[in-house]
């Protein structure tokens, strides 16, 4: 049989070792706040299971309320430790209130009627409380995304849950034989040991979850031009031969907007490299004012940008073109002093049978028609259209502002 100060012993190493891999997670991953949370609960664990240790050498009221309170505790601190990893907002009174009713009803069946049944039932209902809040968070979608390793944490939990409930119902039906302050009988100290294993599996459940986010984290990143957030050649590649694909098998078009700062050059030689960074800077700002949700700004390199426009034609395409020199213009408007002003030209084009799953051939349409829009003076768009007009004479009596030239 398995005895107490064995349990309380393993429970003490294993949740320090534990606390020990938070606490590097913590320094080196300083905004992982999660950590700092689990490594506290690690700790207040190994601590609660060293002082539940003095069983039988000390008066009773300290190791069992004082040492099973940390341990309730510390269940808080893992629940609180799992909204912050997932930005929740965290409250430290239910934890509070959680621990001192835990403790209250300890005491209580340890002074005033001693009744070690009741007091695992107090205990179990107590620590499974913060488990089971825990779980529509981990077993939920968050943007959409299922996060295994937090599957793997509420499946755990539930199980955690579960096993206290049943150590409970053993407890108060008197299934497994007698029960002391210093000694279990082979059944709880089974169901302890079992407690014990889905307490670590728990913790690696949090670890996993960690690895995942990260792992998430770089993969944006790999995506992301780092002078200005937006995605960047890689990611701007992807979409393109998914909306190709996507476009070849419904025959719903989509438009793509390449976009250059007209007088970039100019610009880093006359104010600087770092001048030219932050009009880069300031273009994305603008230019997302104007994008609609799905829409996909990106930096295709330098000082060229691109917007892929899901499910639009060439005239909706053109509309946005328009917005994005009208905010470019309101805002040169305002410059004054060493200011500089922003203009951009940008060519349009949209995908057709002809482009097929090939989405290079979208670009050099759409860097055609940027090349018009330069050669027409700049600071406008201009629309690739590949069939000749059939009546010139009456397109130019009766402009489309919204398919070329100036917006």
């Amino acid at each position: 049989m398995l005895s107490v100060p064995t349990l309380f012993t393993v429970l003490v190493v294993d949740f320090l070792a534990v606390g020990l891999i938070w606490a590097y997670v913590m320094r080196s991953y300083p905004k992982f706040d999660a950590a700092r949370f689990w490594a506290l609960a690690s700790l207040a664990c190994a601590a609660g299971a060293g002082i539940s240790m003095a069983r039988g050498m000390v008066a009773p009221l300290f190791p069992v309320v004082v040492g099973n309170g940390l341990m309730i505790f510390a269940c808080c601190l893992a629940e609180l430790g799992l909204k912050r990893f997932y930005g929740r907002d965290i409250s430290w009174w239910p934890a509070g209130l959680v621990m001192a009713a835990g403790c209250a009803a300890l005491t209580f069946f340890l002074i005033v009627f001693d009744d070690m049944a009741v007091r695992i039932v107090a205990y179990s209902a107590a620590q499974s409380i913060p488990i089971a809040a825990t779980l529509p968070l981990v077993l939920g979608r968050i943007d959409g995304r299922v996060n295994p390793g937090a599957w793997f944490t509420g499946v755990i939990g539930i199980l955690f849950v579960v096993a206290h409930a049943v150590r409970s119902a053993c407890a108060m039906l008197q299934i497994g034989g007698a029960l002391s302050i210093t000694g279990f009988n082979g059944l709880q100290a089974t169901m302890m040991l079992f407690l014990l294993f889905l307490a670590m599996a728990w913790n690696f459940g949090f670890l996993l979850m960690a690895i995942d986010r990260l792992r998430n984290e770089v993969a944006d990143l790999a995506l992301l031009d780092d002078l200005t957030g937006v995605a960047n050649r890689r990611h701007l590649a992807q979409r393109l031969a998914e909306e190709c694909a996507r476009s070849e098998r419904s025959g719903e078009p989509f438009a793509l907007l390449v976009i250059d700062l007209d007088g970039f050059k100019t610009i880093n030689d006359t104010h600087g490299h770092a001048a030219g960074d932050a009009c880069l800077q300031h273009f994305t700002l603008m230019a997302q004012t104007r994008l609609r949700p799905g829409d996909l700004l990106a930096r295709s390199g330098g000082d060229e940008f691109c917007i892929v426009l899901p499910s639009s034609t060439l005239r909706e395409g053109a509309m946005i073109a328009s917005r994005v020199l009208d905010v470019c213009r309101a805002d040169a408007e305002t410059c004054t002093g060493a200011d500089i002003p922003i203009a951009v030209s940008i060519g349009v084009a949209q995908w057709d049978r002809n482009v097929g799953p090939f989405p290079e051939r979208l670009i050099a349409s759409a860097d055609e028609a940027l090349y018009a829009a330069k050669r027409d003076g700049r600071d406008r768009y201009a629309a690739y259209d590949p069939s000749p007009p059939l009546m010139p004479e009456v397109e130019a009596a009766t402009p489309v502002p919204a398919l070329s030239g100036r917006a």
